[in-house]
């Protein structure tokens, strides 16, 4: 009897000492996947500001608040803002492709202003206001009226610029 007790203690031991090894060597593994994760998330971020600050290429096209472009409302926006259709040139707003906004991992949320540049006639401050169907990808739609004709601007330049709305759009 006091031999298996003997024989049961040591397995006890060995057991525990085994546990021990591979725990550590567990902890260590995730420990240099969690580093890992941490220095990648760092890269991401960094990037990130670099868009914001330096700006980025987008391809730039227009739209109209009609229902076959948008949806059965085009007068409302994605995020609630209610347009007149008839006045939607002067509204300077836009659409993102969805790679751009916060939500799906981009640097943009909706009430950003952001400076586009190297277009013929395009140039200026807009506002971001509504999301683009998924299918596109590092793209802006500048909300236009009824009677613009269709355009697109394959390497245009947008950064965003901390500005405040009034309000009064």
């Amino acid at each position: 009897m006091n031999k298996n007790m003997t024989l049961l203690g040591i397995a006890i031991i060995l057991i525990t000492y085994a546990n021990g090894i591979v725990s550590t060597k567990f902890l260590s593994d995730k420990n240099i996947q969690l580093q890992s994760l941490v220095d990648e998330n760092k890269r991401l971020s960094d990037k990130l500001n670099e868009y914001e600050t330096e700006g980025m290429h987008v391809t730039v096209t227009m739209y109209q608040p009609v229902a076959r472009q948008t949806d059965s409302t085009p007068n409302i926006l994605a995020d609630g803002t209610r347009i007149r259709v008839g006045e939607a040139s002067n509204y300077k707003f836009i659409a993102v492709s969805r790679n751009l906004l916060r939500r799906w991992g981009g640097w943009l949320d909706y009430g950003d202003f952001i400076l586009l540049k190297d277009t013929d006639g395009k140039d200026g401050v807009y506002q971001v206001r509504d999301t683009m169907n998924p299918r596109w990808v590092n793209r802006i739609d500048i909300l236009e009226s009824i009677d613009v004709k269709p355009y697109k601007y394959d390497n245009a330049k947008i950064t965003k610029h901390d500005l405040v709305s009034t309000g009064s759009e």
